[in-house]
């Protein structure tokens, strides 16, 4: 009985490691593909073209949090599609102001770098 305990006890310090590693290496490979993406966005050129808002969207991410007091934090991220000129369209990541500022149909000059979003003049 006690050989068995031993061997079950072993066995859950295996997958504990292996499940352990795992996250780690997925921690790991995201905060690398966080910095290629960094750097990459620092060497492209930065891009001012004509364009065209065709879509908004807004993603929602909710968290609850058990602490002495069971707690509820919320936040939204903001997305913009622009079409240009080619028919090539772009979605960026941008400020909550900035989302609330344009709407589908508006155009002018997209300023961006790499998948940077830097700003967007529209045209009256």
């Amino acid at each position: 009985m006690v050989h068995f305990f031993r061997l079950d006890f072993s066995l859950f310090r295996v997958l504990f490691m292996v499940v352990f590693l795992a996250i780690l290496a997925m921690v790991i490979v995201n905060a690398l593909r966080g910095v290629r993406q960094w750097n990459t966005n620092n060497q492209a050129p930065v891009l001012s073209v004509f364009a065209t808002v065709v879509a908004k969207r807004e993603e929602f991410s909710y968290h609850h949090h058990h602490n002495n007091m069971a707690m509820n934090t919320g936040s939204t991220s903001y997305y913009l599609t622009f079409e240009v000129e080619s028919g090539d369209r772009m979605e960026f990541r941008v400020s909550g102001r900035e989302y609330g500022m344009l709407v589908e149909q508006d155009f002018g000059t997209l300023k961006f770098q790499g998948t940077r979003f830097l700003g967007f003049e529209r045209e009256v």
